[in-house]
């Protein structure tokens, strides 16, 4: 397995105020998977995309990635471990706004070492004509289309997208998840993707249904649906 999880807890607050986010979340991922953690507001899916990608620190439990237990790296080694392996995709799109569409993306390539060719992604993410405007001249599923960018230059092996469609309409959002699924297939990185709408669960090889800090459901997917035929 290339993303393992063994019985991973997190808590926030203390006594009578202590809040258990995780209880004990178990799960793995192939490498290349598509994998959506799907559940309501509350239910630790964020909570736990975080400590996979090392933004947040688990209170007990392991994850391994590749073969690495990231418990065991020190916070240097961690960061640079986030830089080189790790893309993430979140909400709202943080673009540098005085920066061009084709150097927001640059500022994700000068982070590896093995980056994408720019040129390629560009025609690949739909946005070769738009590479000269800044983020105020592009509209919400552009900038989206931008930071996704930006994350897949490096070229990490893991992509975590944090409600990647929350803040697009519709048929944006049908767009968004169908560059995601290009993104892929052409370039075979592992994505996890957190999200409450229960259609995109479709696109998945791997659901993992949280609720309560729990896991309800965990399956395959033996027929995905492709993103562009999901509906909700």
């Amino acid at each position: 397995m290339f993303l393992e999880i063994h019985d991973l807890k997190k808590s926030y607050g203390e006594d009578s105020n202590r809040v258990d986010v995780l209880k004990g979340i178990n799960f793995s991922v192939d490498k290349g998977e598509i994998c959506v953690l799907l559940g309501p507001s509350g239910s630790g899916k964020s909570t736990l995309l975080n400590i996979i990608g090392g933004i947040d620190s688990a209170d007990g439990g392991d994850i391994c990635i590749n073969g690495e237990r990231t418990a065991d790296m020190k916070e240097k080694r961690l960061t640079i471990y986030r830089r080189k392996h790790l893309g993430y995709i979140f909400q709202m799109y943080n673009l540098i706004p005085n920066l061009t569409v084709r150097e927001n993306i640059e500022v994700g390539a000068y982070l590896s070492e093995r980056p994408l060719d720019v040129d390629e992604l560009l025609h690949t993410l739909g946005l070769y004509e738009h590479r000269h405007k800044i983020p105020n001249q592009l509209s919400g599923g552009q900038q989206q289309r931008t930071a996704i960018g930006r994350a897949i230059v490096k070229n990490p092996d893991i992509l975590l997208c944090d409600e990647p469609t929350g803040a697009l309409d519709y048929q944006t959002s049908k767009e968004i998840l169908k560059l995601i699924e290009t993104v892929n297939e052409k370039y075979g990185n592992t994505i996890i993707m957190v999200t409450h709408n229960d259609a995109i669960k479709g696109m998945a090889d791997r659901v993992v249904h949280l609720r309560d800090g729990n896991i309800r459901k965990n399956y395959r997917n033996e027929q995905r649906i492709p993103a562009a035929e999901l509906e909700w």
